[in-house]
Formats: structure tokens, C-alpha cells, sequence
């Protein structure tokens, strides 16, 4: 009976943390943890302690969104997307608050860990990573709200994770590796885009200024659309510099981004585009996994 309760109550935490977007934070660690395999850097309990805290920091940014988006009246209980815990009422948006503060707290004590083992420099990283989590839609100039989550993402999901994780083990920066980044950040940017896309309507009523709200959804169906061009790029380009074949492995994926593409239009419903999500985030993780096969390969 304990064990039966203690699931109910742990049941809205699990799903404001939202499992299926997961992945962003999973395989960037994952492409950098590859590169440095295979230069001879790969350092298992720092790849350990780097994907816990690309974990913390997401669920961390999920639980704010979750609790500021309804606060700032975008989440309400007739959304078209999943359910939210606060917006359901669930839990309240004080308890998420503090949630929050907690996850964000965990994030900082294990990278805390990262700077004794690299060096003060991942202090910095670690912080802004941790501050940006919390300003995505929380703060006075939540980043969402104006625009700059595309950015956000981009910045911190590819570049900062890919490059970060690979720095942790190797204590050195590499070009190839933030090239790398760059359709890692691009394909978790493309999660967010479908989120967007879905809910421009209730953001636009809430005042959040998404680049959906802003340039329509045939830019956001057009941005999803280079995002994967360049996505696939990408690799035939590492293949060439390094002329290995196997990086162009991710090339297999693209059967997946074109039917993504097929189901991203204003007819679909909110479920399909619900799926959407969670096929962007499938591309994510098979393409992030190929890639890795193709580094160390």
C-alpha cells in the first residue's frame, strides 16, 4: 500500500519531467563521449557525472517551464499537448517552484564534482547552464517569451553538451567535435520547433513570443526542414575531413526526418502533432546513436 501511494505520488514528477524529450539530454554526452574514445581521452566515471548533470539541468528547465508557463497563463488545463502537472493541478505551482530549486540545487552539487576533476573554467559553464535552465521561461526576461528558445536549445543542448562532455574527458577543445554539435543542438531544436508549432495558438494568448508566433507556422515547418538538411550534412562533411565512410552513418536516418516532415502541417491534429514530439526526439536519439557508432567505428 506504501509502495502503491508513494508511485501516485511520484507519478506527476515523472511526467512534468517529461521522458520522451529526454534524449536531448542523453545523446550529446553520448556523441562527445565518442569523439574522445576515440582520441584516446574517454574517462568513464566523468562521462557518469556529466550525463547526471545534462539530466538534472533538463528536468530542471521541464519542471520551471511546467510550473512559469502556467503561471504566465500559457499552460492552461485545455491545452492541446500532454497534460502538465501544474496546469492539470497536480501539483501546485509553489510545490513545482520548489522542485525546481531542488533539481537545479542536485545539478549544481554534481557539477561541482566536474570542477574539481577538470578545473574552475567548468564553474562558469556549469552556472550558465543552470541560470539559462531556470530563465528559459522563469525570470524577468524568460528566454521562451521573447524568442530565444531555439537558441537556448541549440546553444546549450549541442554545442555546450557535445563540447562540454568532450572536454571533461580530453581537457582540450576540438573543432570537429563542435561541428559535431551542431546538428545534435539543431535535431533537439527541432523538438521544441514541433512543441511550438502545436501550441502557437494558446502562446500567442499568453503573450509567449515564439519564433512560431512571430514568423508563422510555414516558418517553423521550413526551419524544421534546414534544421535536418543540415543535420545530414553534416556528416558527409566529417566523412570527407576524416575520409572514414562509417561517419556518415546518421545518413540512415533520413527516412525518419523525411516522413517527420510529411506529418508536420496545420491539418494535423493535437495527438499527431503530439506523436511528432516524440518521433523528432526518436530522430534524436537514433541519429546521436549512429553518429557515435560512426566515431568510434
Amino acid at each position: 500500500m506504501m509502495i502503491r501511494k508513494l508511485g501516485r505520488g511520484l507519478k506527476p514528477w515523472i511526467l512534468a519531467a517529461r521522458p520522451k524529450t529526454l534524449p536531448a539530454a542523453v545523446i550529446p554526452v553520448l556523441v562527445g563521449a565518442a569523439f574522445a574514445w576515440r582520441d584516446g581521452f574517454f574517462h568513464g566515471p566523468g562521462g557518469v557525472i556529466c550525463l547526471a548533470f545534462a539530466l538534472l539541468v533538463q528536468v530542471g528547465t521541464n519542471y520551471a517551464n511546467d510550473a512559469f508557463d502556467f503561471l504566465r497563463g500559457a499552460d492552461r488545463e485545455d491545452r492541446l499537448g500532454p497534460r502538465r502537472a501544474v496546469a492539470s493541478g497536480m501539483v501546485s505551482p509553489r510545490a513545482m517552484v520548489a522542485g525546481t530549486v531542488a533539481v537545479f540545487l542536485a545539478a549544481f552539487l554534481v557539477g561541482l564534482v566536474l570542477v574539481a576533476y577538470r578545473g574552475p573554467e567548468l564553474l562558469v559553464v556549469g552556472i550558465a547552464s543552470i541560470l539559462f535552465g531556470f530563465a528559459y521561461t522563469g525570470g524577468p526576461f524568460p528566454l521562451a517569451y521573447r524568442g530565444l528558445g531555439d537558441l537556448f536549445v541549440l546553444v546549450f543542448f549541442g554545442l555546450v553538451a557535445v563540447g562540454g562532455t568532450y572536454y571533461v574527458m580530453s581537457g582540450i577543445v576540438s573543432g570537429e567535435v563542435l561541428v559535431a554539435a551542431i546538428p545534435i543542438g539543431l535535431l533537439a531544436t527541432n523538438i521544441l520547433v514541433v512543441n511550438n508549432y502545436r501550441d502557437v495558438e494558446a502562446d500567442a494568448r499568453a503573450g509567449k513570443r515564439t519564433l512560431v508566433v512571430r514568423f508563422g507556422r510555414r516558418f517553423a515547418r521550413r526551419q524544421y526542414i534546414v534544421s535536418l538538411a543540415v543535420a545530414f550534412f553534416v556528416p558527409l562533411g566529417l566523412a570527407w575531413f576524416r575520409n572514414a565512410g562509417w561517419m556518415a552513418l546518421p545518413l540512415l536516418a533520413i527516412p525518419l526526418g523525411v516522413r517527420a516532415v510529411r506529418r508536420l502541417s496545420p491539418e494535423r491534429s493535437a495527438d499527431e502533432l503530439n506523436g511528432l514530439l516524440a518521433t523528432s526526439a526518436g530522430i534524436l536519439l537514433v541519429y546521436g546513436v549512429l553518429l557515435s557508432v560512426g566515431v568510434l567505428l
